[in-house]
């Protein structure tokens, strides 16, 4: 079958029961999807951190009832997409596999970051058995002379071993994508395999972290060249603002690539921040909808777009904490800042946004940050630190921001006797962010969405 190569995600929510999955199914088939790239069904992942938790810290007994959930939860999917004795078989050896690796872990009262990846990669493995099932229904359903074809993504997505936070290795991807997939752009068959997981040159599982999935996709779809990567979730598509915090948040059509990667990264939860990257890199157009509601339909990410307003869409991020760094050998002094990063390099930590004055630097980071004591430690080596908590950032995303007489004023007017802490403005056109109270968050972004985004409507 020629036409164009699709690939599709499905998250959690989409893969939360059997009925769920059967529409996601339908789905996959309107859409000719050529692979399929799934998350483990809702919850599951919770719930083998829980066991690898429960192993490494409980009795076996209590590690037990998380193990019995995991299984009673499948095997009724797989009852409801009357799936054959043969095919329960090989949930029963993920059963297996994973009982055996949480007794190892409880008999040895450690659980590495390696034996975790390895727990909670069978979410995606048990879920993409499933949802081959629920594929096959469909083309019986539909008399189509597709097939479904269950896929390993590990035979694939190949990895460094930095374990939970898994980094793709391109060139050795794009290598095994067209060895293993590029059938699909000759043939009926639709692969289903698993978003989140890898693994490394050695053969051990690897996670790419919590959101992986959406990359996951995304990087199996600049392996095989694809033309369009779709993003099922349970919205539909991307919206101004978070319609869980302000009730008058709207679908956009389409946003550019770079306002996207802006809001994922500072909050919004639609899509993985990284999720973007290798999209960027391939020119693929990425499509954001609704499984439920596909009928709605959603937001397309592409790198041109015709409308570019001044501010699209805005975000929150909360749980945040405020850094300070304040020392007076700062002053008339270089190599400091590069200290800094230094130690928030060694220890793999992320800086959002910055500011500096004469003798002190602010810095925004998640606030399981101060779970990292050794950071804190190594920072106080070269400066006196303070840190504030329960804060949020906001942030405005948009096009030509940095260049635009006037938004400032129009920001801060809206947001009247609200108290800023932090602004940071200049780094990029498409972003202007600010940090208030967590308490604010959601009364700042109903007054901005009010301000922006209402009077256009």
């Amino acid at each position: 079958m020629q036409g164009k190569i699709i690939v599709s995600k499905f998250g959690g929510t989409s893969m939360g029961d059997a009925e769920c999955m059967k529409r996601s199914a339908e789905v996959a088939f309107a859409q000719n999807s050529k692979l399929v790239v799934v998350s483990a069904t809702s919850g599951t992942t919770n719930d083998l951190i829980e066991l690898a938790t429960t192993s490494e810290k409980s009795t076996w007994e209590n590690a037990q009832l998380i193990l019995t959930k995991i299984k009673v939860k499948h095997l009724k999917m797989a009852r409801d997409l009357e799936m054959t004795p043969e095919k329960i078989d090989g949930l029963n050896q993920l059963f297996e596999e994973l009982e055996s690796m949480s007794r190892g872990v409880h008999l040895l009262k450690d659980c590495s970051l390696k034996a975790l990846d390895s727990i909670q990669s069978i979410g995606e493995r048990l879920s993409s058995l499933l949802f081959t099932e629920a594929i096959g229904i469909i083309l019986r359903q539909k008399n189509s002379s597709r097939i479904a074809k269950w896929f390993d993504a590990r035979e694939v997505l190949i990895t460094d071993n930095q374990f939970s936070k898994a980094r793709p290795l391109t060139a050795e991807i794009k290598a095994l994508c067209l060895e293993h997939l590029a059938i699909v752009k000759h043939t009926d068959l639709i692969f289903v395999t698993q978003g989140f997981i890898g693994r490394t040159k050695e053969g051990m599982t690897t996670t790419l972290g919590r959101g992986g999935s959406d990359y996951s996709a995304a990087i199996l779809a600049e392996g095989l060249g694809a033309d369009i990567l779709e993003i099922w979730t349970d919205v539909a598509g991307i919206a101004t603002t978070d319609p869980r915090l302000c009730s008058d948040a709207r679908a956009i059509p389409e946003i550019s690539f770079k306002e996207a990667s802006e809001l994922a990264t500072f909050g919004a939860k639609i899509l993985h921040p990284a999720t973007l990257l290798p999209a960027i890199r391939a020119h693929i157009p990425v499509f954001v909808g609704s499984s439920f509601h596909p009928e709605l339909g959603g937001t397309w990410v592409k790198k041109d777009v015709d409308d570019t307003p001044l501010v699209r869409a805005m975000a929150l991020r909360k749980k945040q904490i405020l850094v300070t760094l304040s020392t007076p050998e700062m002053l008339y002094s270089h190599g400091f800042l590069y200290q800094i990063f230094k130690v928030f390099n060694d220890h793999k930590v992320s800086v959002d946004a910055i500011t500096t004055s004469e003798i002190s630097v602010s810095l925004t980071l998640d606030d399981s940050t101060l779970m990292n004591r050794d950071l804190i430690l190594d920072l106080e080596k070269f400066a006196d630190v303070q840190v504030e908590e329960n804060l949020a950032l906001v942030s405005l995303i948009g096009n030509n921001i940095n260049h635009t007489a006037g938004l400032a004023k129009k920001i801060f007017d809206s947001i009247g006797e609200i108290n800023v802490r932090m602004i940071c403005l200049g780094a990029s056109k498409h972003n202007f962010c600010f940090m208030i109270t967590e308490d604010k968050g959601v009364e700042v972004i109903n007054r901005l969405h009010n301000t922006f985004i209402g009077e256009s409507l």
